[in-house]
């Protein structure tokens, strides 16, 4: 069993090897190459995710006992690969400045700075709208909190509604009682006289 594991390692080994050389290759090829390596990258891509679920499927039946140094290699073996699919996101992003630039007619004289600055600015945004994100999903837990603190709210009203009523109808048996005793007393009051 560890020595299939030991067998992908060696191929993702090789493969994440070839990889990473062809994403730094990426920018400096020309057009026609760069969309040809680009999609070659994307199919060795996948097959190092297949790789990685294959390993994982063999972590999962060794023993437990023996399970915890592999699953710490698995562990390695995922931010290889997370940092890998960055490594190449990040050279398609130059990549697609480029072909931008093609297209728009700029001569390429652009310099160094503003791709820096441009690619600054678009992780910035990206950052800022994972923030807005996070920032909804919070609002709308606070929404539904403040919803069902409404319902809550709401029913006790209900419940003191229905309270007051029952005390409401107390008091005037209360006062029925209460003028009832008194006829009774004067009655009483009147027989003892005769």
């Amino acid at each position: 069993m560890s020595s299939d594991f030991e067998g992908y390692e060696q191929d993702f080994a090789v493969l994440t090897a070839e990889i990473t050389g062809k994403i730094s290759r990426v920018p400096r090829l020309p057009p026609d190459e760069k969309k040809q390596m680009v999609a070659n990258v994307e199919k060795q891509l996948e097959e190092a995710r297949e790789l990685l679920e294959q390993m994982d499927l063999e972590v999962r039946e060794i023993p437990p006992q023996s399970r915890g140094m592999y699953s710490n290699r698995m562990r390695s073996y995922k931010q290889e690969m997370g940092k890998l699919e960055t490594d190449f996101k990040r050279s398609r992003i130059a990549y697609s400045d480029e072909v931008r630039n093609e297209l728009l007619g700029d001569d390429g004289n652009s310099s160094e700075n503003q791709l820096i600055k441009l690619r600054e600015e678009r992780a910035h945004l990206l950052d800022n709208t994972e923030r807005l994100e996070r920032s909804s999903r919070r609002l709308e837990a606070g929404y539904q909190i403040a919803v069902e603190t409404e319902q809550i709210g709401q029913e006790m009203l209900e419940n003191l509604s229905h309270d007051r009523e029952k005390i409401q109808r107390a008091r005037e048996r209360l006062r029925e009682t209460d003028a009832n005793l008194g006829k009774s007393s004067r009655i009483l009051t009147g027989m003892l006289r005769r």
